[in-house]
């Protein structure tokens, strides 16, 4: 497990193994969440990422209005 230090200007830097395992990009978004004493940051990845995201999910649904 990486330590990191928080900056004067309070800026942290990822771990260079950490960016590469998660394909981390210069100018990449994060959403930014506070567990308790934990904060935890959250890359904002475009909704087409999440395709395939959940296997076996039965995608088969009649919603209301829909016509045989």
């Amino acid at each position: 497990m990486a330590t990191v230090t928080l900056s004067a200007k309070y800026q942290v830097v990822i771990p260079q193994a950490v960016r590469e395992e998660m394909s981390l990009t210069p100018g990449e978004q994060f959403r930014v969440f506070r567990y308790g004493d934990r904060v935890e940051l959250v890359p904002v990845r475009p909704m087409s990422a999440l395709r395939g995201s959940l296997p076996g999910l039965d995608t088969d649904l009649t919603r209301d209005g829909d016509r045989s």
